[in-house]
């Protein structure tokens, strides 16, 4: 029986390659499901990994992104700058603008509602940050009166607010509570969920830290100048009372990351630790499927069937199995990356959270290894006599 059906299998007048490895793949139904379902979740979470990691180490925000810095303290974001700070910086050669920012902190109705709040200078915000898009009548709504907020549209949305309406900040930084009116909405590939009002509007309500700022964002005239500038703002302020960090922003944020740990070493150890279970327990189970088709391997040698012939068989096989199991992982990737996406943020902005195509590459490409390691039982079987590979006993 065992010989027959191999005849059928495998009669090249009636079976493209394609159907072949179809019919082979499908002959073990169990195994075949259990290997595509181990690839498929494997790939998934090593995609998702690998996108993650993508986002935060080697994406970046765009072109206004690369241009504009941050000014803190040197020994924690806690501490506050000077506001004299300012002129100074704006003297440095290749600074194009200075703008104050103080994160305000505060609770919107309990902690579970947590949201970016910040107070700005608003007539330098959007120089600043080109990327946001706002009508230029909300704009000027936002801009003349002191106690307006702008907000970002998911914030909007989430809350049902709408323009004109109240909302109160109950402060726990600044022991002052801050009262909004919305007058404008803002729209942005990333940092879209944040609320900014007016700096002045804060330094008046209290007296505490009214000649302070929380950081300083520097927008400069080219990338190049990026390191001279740096280096030329903190050596203004080196050996003062507040010595000063002058970074990207890009930096800035990933220092965020760094109080969960060591976030870049513990996804690049997550992700060697799912390749490598991911070819053991796979090429294990393919190499243990062709093991068992010694004896068919010999039946197609009597018939004719040369080595190669009968590797490229065996190949087939193994790479539709491992490339539908990838497909399937990379397609939960990408939900899972949307979903985040565009769900709200939390301790990292991950709006720009996507599935590459150099991840989908190597996802790909793994799963082609895979099926390569899995098929080298069936070159080292059909190397060997017919009359050995008959003898064995299934």
């Amino acid at each position: 029986m065992a010989s027959s059906g191999c005849l059928r299998l495998y009669c090249p007048t009636v079976n493209s390659p394609l159907s072949l490895a179809t019919k082979n793949a499908l002959r073990n139904k169990r195994r075949t499901v259990l290997t595509v379902l181990s690839i498929a979740m494997s790939v998934f979470i090593l995609g998702f990994l690998m996108s993650v990691y993508h986002a935060f180490y080697i994406s970046h925000g765009g072109d206004d992104q690369a241009l504009r810095l941050i000014t803190r303290h040197k020994v924690s974001l806690v501490n506050p700058l000077p506001g004299s700070y300012l002129s100074k910086i704006q003297g440095v050669p290749g600074v194009r603008e200075v703008m104050e920012e103080q994160w305000f902190g505060g609770v919107y109705i309990d902690q579970d509602h947590f949201f970016a709040r910040f107070a700005v200078e608003p007539e330098k915000l959007f120089h600043m940050g080109a990327e946001l898009e706002c009508p230029e009548d909300q704009q000027k709504a936002w801009m003349s009166e002191q106690t307006a907020a702008l907000v970002g549209r998911p914030l909007l949305e989430r809350y049902g607010w709408k323009i004109g309406d109240r909302i109160t900040l109950m402060g726990d930084i600044f022991p002052v509570d801050l009262t909004f009116t919305i007058r404008a909405v803002y729209d942005a590939r990333r940092n879209n969920e944040n609320l900014y009002f007016h700096y002045k509007y804060l330094r008046e309500s209290t007296t505490v830290g009214r000649d302070e700022v929380g950081t300083f964002v520097i927008l400069v005239d080219s990338p190049q100048n990026v390191p001279r500038i740096c280096r030329a703002v903190d050596a203004l302020f080196a050996n003062s009372s507040a010595e000063t960090k002058t970074e990207t922003e890009r930096a800035f944020e990933l220092q965020f990351l760094n109080y969960l740990g060591n976030v870049k070493v513990f996804l690049i150890g997550l992700c060697a630790a799912v390749t490598f279970m991911l070819l053991l327990v796979c090429v294990n189970t393919m190499a243990m499927s062709i093991r068992e088709r010694v004896k068919e391997i010999g039946i197609l040698k009597t018939l004719g069937f040369s080595q190669g012939r009968i590797v490229g068989l065996v190949l087939a096989e193994a790479v539709t199995i491992s490339i539908v199991g990838a497909a399937i992982g990379l397609v939960g990737s990408h939900l899972l990356c949307q979903k985040i996406a565009n769900g709200p943020m939390e301790f990292a902005d991950l709006k720009l959270l996507h599935l590459p195509v150099s991840v989908v590459g190597i996802g790909l490409g793994i799963a082609v290894l895979i099926a390569i390691l899995g098929a080298i039982p069936a070159w080292a079987a059909a190397r060997r006599p017919i009359v050995e590979c008959l003898r064995v006993v299934d």
